[in-house]
């Protein structure tokens, strides 16, 4: 039986993708902060697991992609090799530090050679609890008089609840804990893997978001030795199965909804039935990621300047806000609720 699904918004949302990652380094609270002054309507953690079983927001358990961890000579002897969601990674691990020791670590660029001048702020933040991020969105509501909404990431699920440090009852609490707790609030919980949203649909009425990898299966499935692909989870027959669970799907916007032609440009005249496809299935679309950078660009959306110089990405946001979709990531919120208001008319 299907979720009661929570009121489409009047207008598609803007989603700050780990906070303004364009402007500064993902994941910290100035990062929020500044997607939250861009006027962004969502602000996106991605969310790991201490040792001692609190939520950090950090875009993986791997520590040494985007803090100092590997500079610290007090934890040189935690550096070591694991298999993260059938992968052998080398480093350092969330899992192996409790929340006071994640706050000895500081925050630096993860992709510094994209945006070399978010280095200038590396060693300056720290990796803040789920906690803190919902304090500053409270404290922004209060100050700006208008909701600000939470979009958190549970990653790796099965890796964590396999350690013995299931993320989906701590979410549950900590979000209930500060008032979110009804459909109608504004808070997305999204994730890769479905058993762990299938679990949090019958702990919460929090809307739930299944996300759409670009190729292979969710690593629940794969772990399970399930057959299910996402692909065939995108068809109308599986979009309606996920509408069971779920309330929207986050697809990877190339793959799934406008594709880019062999020359690198957007093939708008290709366009998919997805959001068609999930909107009759009664599922929201929020598609990521969007970047202004022209590397990430389609070429017809590129401007002069280097790879890591800014294009038309404003350009590229509108070309799928004609396709209908209720929101959208993207790096640089103001570029994206400028495209949005102006595609809507204010």
């Amino acid at each position: 039986m299907a979720r009661e699904k929570p009121v489409a918004p009047k207008h598609p949302i803007v989603i700050g993708h780990r906070g303004a990652s364009g402007y500064a380094p993902e994941h910290t609270l100035p990062a929020y902060l500044m997607a939250i002054e861009q006027g962004a309507d969502f602000i996106e953690p991605d969310l790991v697991m201490t040792r001692d079983g609190q939520l950090v927001a950090r875009h993986d358990n791997v520590l040494n992609l985007a803090t100092d961890v590997a500079s610290r000579p007090e934890f040189a002897d935690r550096k070591t090799t694991k298999t993260v969601d059938g992968v052998p990674v080398e480093g350092w691990f969330s899992e192996d530090f409790t929340l006071a020791e994640m706050k000895r670590l500081r925050a630096i660029e993860r992709i510094p050679t994209d945006r070399p001048a978010n280095q200038r702020f590396d060693g300056l933040f720290q990796a803040p609890a789920l906690e803190e991020i919902l304090e500053l969105a409270q404290a922004m509501e209060r100050i700006t008089g208008r909701r600000i909404g939470l979009y958190p990431e549970t990653k790796h699920p099965t890796y964590f609840k396999q350690l013995g440090l299931p993320m989906e009852e701590k979410l549950v609490s900590v979000l209930r804990q500060y008032g979110y707790r009804r459909e109608t609030d504004p808070v997305f919980i999204q994730s890769f893997e479905v058993g762990n949203l299938q679990e949090l649909n019958n702990m919460t009425r929090l809307p739930l978001v299944q996300l759409l990898g670009l190729e292979g299966k969710p690593y629940d499935v794969e772990a399970a030795g399930g057959t299910l692909t996402y692909a065939q989870m995108a068809s109308p027959a599986g979009l309606r199965k996920i509408a069971q669970y779920a309330d929207g799907v986050g697809p990877e916007k190339y793959r799934f909804i406008i594709p880019r032609n062999a020359s690198g440009k957007l093939d708008v005249a290709h366009q998919t039935s997805f959001v068609e496809d999930a909107h009759g299935a009664g599922l929201l679309v929020h598609p990521y990621t969007f970047r202004a950078e022209n590397k990430y660009l389609p070429t017809d959306f590129q401007g002069p300047g280097s790879p890591t110089d800014l294009g038309d990405a404003a350009g590229e946001v509108k070309a799928f806000l004609e396709t209908g979709i209720d929101g959208f990531f993207i790096d640089q919120p103001d570029i994206g609720v400028k495209a949005r208001n102006e595609f809507i008319g204010e």
